[in-house]
This record gives structure tokens, C-alpha cells and sequence, in this order.
């Protein structure tokens, strides 16, 4: 990852945007760096990801933790899939982008190798 968006405390130093459509998911010094194996399915739209039963998947590591959904300029959210809510862009539904368990009522993990940062 690159150092230039990890400030000394662990907080990301530029806005995190929607690799697609560029819509503003966080501002600059939300969120915090974590690393946690998670399995996302391929980037898709929101209708699909809710209703594929075994998607592709994908093990990213690195992502921007927030504890208030709050938090978020944009974010959608998809149907419970499971105990698991994935989080995809709010204007144009691409996703997912990240994710949230329900059984973590207060973390919403976004993976920064499925978005872009300015």
C-alpha cells in the first residue's frame, strides 16, 4: 500500500472515492487502517450481489475501518447475505466495496484495493 495514504496515526489522508464512478465514499482523516482477511465477491451491481448464492470471491487484506455509519459521505448497503451486509457505492451501486457484519454492530470495513483515493 502506498505510505502516502496512511497518516502517523493510522488515518487516511486522502478522500476515498468509488473506483467507478469517482462519487465520494469518505473524507480525508475518517478512517483508520486494518488489516483483516475478508472474502468479497466480485464487483458487481447491488441487485446481483444480493441474490447470487456462490459468487466469485476475492481475499483482501488492507481496509479502511469506520465505526460510525455515520461516518460515510456515500454508501449503500446490500441485503443481509447472511450475517453480513455488503457495503457498495451510492450512486451508481457498484460494489461491494466492502463489508459489514451484523454480529459487529460498530465496524464497517472498506477495502482500499476496490476504491480510489484523491
Amino acid at each position: 500500500m502506498e505510505e502516502t495514504l496512511v497518516s502517523a496515526d493510522g488515518k487516511n489522508l486522502r478522500a476515498v472515492l468509488c473506483q467507478r464512478c469517482g462519487c465520494r465514499v469518505l473524507s480525508v482523516g475518517t478512517a483508520t487502517l486494518a488489516k483483516r482477511e475478508l472474502l468479497l465477491p466480485s464487483m458487481k451491481k447491488k441487485s446481483s450481489l444480493a441474490d447470487e448464492s456462490n459468487p466469485d470471491c476475492e481475499l483482501l487484506v488492507e481496509h479502511w475501518l469506520v465505526h460510525d455509519m455515520f461516518t460515510f459521505e456515500n454508501v449503500g448497503f446490500t441485503k443481509d447475505v447472511g450475517n453480513v451486509k455488503f457495503l457498495v457505492c451510492a450512486d451508481c451501486e457498484v460494489g461491494p466495496i466492502g463489508w459489514h457484519s451484523l454480529e459487529e454492530k460498530n465496524n464497517f470495513y472498506v477495502a482500499i484495493q476496490r476504491v480510489r483515493h484523491e
